[in-house]
């Protein structure tokens, strides 16, 4: 069973509730499973939250390997925010943009990041580092930076660094950029006409920089550029991987876009878009909602496996880069005491700092320069 162990660390999976079924626990440990992703769902009150991330890292012992999980959430700011108060609530990334100061991105990210890494989450998925060139894009709109790419590489690299600061794991997203999309692509599958070389004067800008702030995690969109594929979204995307990989040099993981949308769904089966995701190079694969998807993902790579669909060395690279980020970036595996993370939810400094970005301005203090 070590393939299918393997595998299992290829995926990060949702779960129902507000704290873990006995079935869910059975298939996180038999199939050692990479990561879980938290959604509204899951977040019902700080306290819950600290003791369901706490539950999910206690099986690590019982796994084959015993790596810790990822523990996954999204928590960009403004609308795209799953943990509601007393957890600092954080303005839009639009309103960050508009006041350009690289050291409040900074402590915007390490401030989250420490309220996040005190109940037990260690990937936050985000910063969004789409440039906002269509702004009739809704999708997007206010979770951009802004609709210059120089500003977005130079505030989402202040918050990649912060959150490194709080010891969390970024991931830049949605690679090769969404901000000019129309289309939602948890209903629909975006196409898009621009050429390699707009790409690379504008929506590649922030990517390139993430790169260089030694981003862990970039995710790739359910967006399709006909310029570099014209029959595959970014998320099943070769030549996108290659791009990725070798224009770009990127080293760290890739993760997909959530592969239970409807953007996927409505082209391809849950079975060849897992085999697909796996093959053309990404490291994770995320499905959000159902686990019974998850399951079929798996039972479909190991039947590709064993008809040489995909190879093993494929898999044994992915679970290295894997078992390297988790070996490297989760220092603090577990949550903090209760006692200690309770103080450090909706701190004071926090709210300053929140208040000051809603407000348009620098808060008093602040030293200019991350």
């Amino acid at each position: 069973m070590v393939l299918r162990e393997k595998l299992g660390q290829l995926l990060i999976v949702g779960v129902a509730g507000t704290e873990l079924t006995k079935n869910e626990e059975s298939f996180l440990i038999k199939n050692n499973i990479g990561g879980v992703v938290l959604m509204g769902r899951n977040t019902h009150s700080p306290e819950q939250i600290h003791s369901l991330c706490s539950s999910i890292q206690k099986l690590r012992h019982q796994t084959k390997f015993k790596t810790p999980f990822f523990i996954s959430i999204d928590m960009e700011g403004g609308r795209v925010a799953r943990l509601k108060a007393p957890f600092t609530q954080w303005p839009p990334l639009k309103k960050l943009g508009e006041i350009d100061s690289p050291s409040l991105a900074f402590n915007m990210a390490m401030s989250m990041g420490n309220e996040l890494r005190a109940v037990g989450i260690n990937i936050d998925f985000a910063p969004c580092v789409d440039v906002l060139t269509n702004l009739n894009n809704t999708v997007i709109g206010d979770r951009a930076l802004s609709s210059d790419a120089e500003i977005v590489a130079k505030m989402s690299s202040a918050l990649i660094r912060g959150y490194m600061k709080a010891e969390m794991i970024a991931c830049a997203k949605h690679f090769p950029g969404h901000g000019n999309t129309m289309l939602d692509s948890h209903e629909e599958l975006p196409i898009e006409q621009v050429s390699m070389e707009r790409l690379n004067e504008v929506e590649l800008v922030p990517f390139r920089k993430a790169i260089r702030s030694r981003v862990d995690l970039i995710m790739m969109s359910h967006v399709l550029f006909k310029s570099i594929d014209a029959q595959y979204p970014a998320s099943l995307s070769q030549p996108m991987n290659h791009l990725l990989r070798q224009e770009l040099r990127y080293r760290g993981l890739i993760i997909t876009d959530d592969l239970e949308m409807k953007a996927l769904t409505h082209h391809w089966s849950t079975e060849e878009i897992a085999i697909r995701a796996l093959e053309v190079g990404n490291d994770l694969l995320l499905y959000c909602n159902e686990l019974k998807t998850s399951e079929t993902a798996l039972d479909a790579l190991e039947k590709a496996v064993s008809q040489e669909r995909i190879s093993l060395a494929r898999i044994e690279d992915s679970f290295q880069k894997i078992a390297k980020v988790k070996r490297d970036s989760l220092r603090t595996i577990d949550p903090l005491p209760w006692s200690e993370a309770k103080e450090i939810i909706g701190h004071e400094d926090h709210l300053k700092i929140a208040k000051a970005i809603e407000e348009g301005r620098i808060p008093e203090g602040l030293a200019q320069g991350a």
